[in-house]
């Protein structure tokens, strides 16, 4: 849910950084700030990159980068893959910009006083820094078109209270940074890729599933349609309303299991698995089956490998036998 102060408004928030701003700031590799009467600064800073690493020990630096060009903070996890799919797309679009943004991005398993003074409960979680306060944005994944709204707002918030300036990217010898090098997909995962950047997810379904028509082992397909199936299954909906849902009614199977979807997808992956193989023993076949299926699509949606996969496929597996 998008939490951007509308125009006009003070900036003000819920994130508690005064342990951050009151120790001696440890800075960020590379980045440069100054100060001017009132706080606020415009200009030009240096920094070696758009894109940083925030950390406990160097985010104090990073808020005084905030007093010049917004600091937008990406909350993520390496066990969340809805978070590790959004993180490059935030990436892009904080350089579609131009250095009017600086992106912090956030390991909350490294970095728990920043996750703590974030109030990241769920995973991605994105806020930003003005002028060293915080600004709460959404949690989830949103199609990249919404997050440029978002980040549109926020610029306009950060000019209301005089944070104008610039980051400009390190140079190398030989010109600007190289952009990192990805190995190219095949063409129907990178036209899946862009209909899901586009927020265009029945699109990317279909993709998906002709991928895997062709070739069945096809594992990248079978991941990318369980991932893209459980994004095109929360579009559209708030929070409130799924967890309402599945509160009035539960037997309503369909809710609990959108519950589930959304339990795992803001990275609270044990309450998903639980709560579907709580279900199950009260269900008829068809109900059995339907909870089956969507345990199958959660896994790959973790990650096969996860650690927590294991235990809960042997769960799946006593129940089923």
């Amino acid at each position: 849910m998008t939490v951007v102060p509308p125009a006009g408004a003070n900036l003000r928030g819920a994130v508690d950084l005064s342990s951050l701003v009151n120790r001696p700031p440890a800075p960020a590799p590379g980045v440069s700030t100054g100060s001017a009467p009132g706080g606020a600064v415009a200009g030009v800073v240096p920094v070696p990159n758009l894109v940083l690493e925030g950390t406990d020990t160097n985010f104090a630096e990073l808020l005084e980068l905030s007093k010049i060009v917004p600091v937008i903070v990406d909350l993520w996890a390496t066990w969340s893959e809805p978070a590790t799919q959004l993180t490059p797309v935030i990436e892009n679009l904080i350089r579609e910009f131009n250095g009017r943004f600086v992106l912090a991005t956030v390991d909350i398993d490294t970095n728990p006083q920043l996750a703590q003074a974030f109030q990241a409960t769920s995973v991605p979680t994105l806020a930003a820094v003005i002028n060293g306060q915080p600004v709460q944005l959404f949690d989830g994944v949103l199609p990249a078109a919404q997050i440029r709204e978002v980040l549109e707002r926020v610029l306009e918030l950060a000019a209301q209270h005089g944070v104008t300036g610039v980051a400009e990217a390190a140079e190398t010898p030989d010109g600007p940074p190289a952009e990192p090098v990805e190995p190219e997909l095949p063409p129907h995962h990178r036209e899946a890729y862009e209909a899901i950047e586009r927020g265009d997810y029945t699109t990317a379904i279909d993709i998906y599933k002709l991928a895997l028509a062709r070739d069945p082992r096809d594992a990248m397909a079978t991941a990318g349609l369980a991932q893209v199936s459980l994004l095109g299954r929360l579009q559209g909906k708030t929070i409130a309303e799924v967890r309402s849902a599945a509160a009035d009614d539960p037997a309503d199977l369909d809710a609990q299991l959108l519950v589930a979807d959304l339990d795992l997808s803001g990275g609270h992956i044990e309450d998903a698995f639980d709560r579907l193989l709580g279900l199950f023993p009260g269900q008829d076949a068809a109900g059995k089956n339907a909870i089956r299926q969507r345990m199958l699509e959660l896994f790959e949606v973790v990650g096969t490998d996860d650690p927590r996969v294991p235990p809960a496929r042997k769960r799946l597996t006593a129940l089923l036998y």
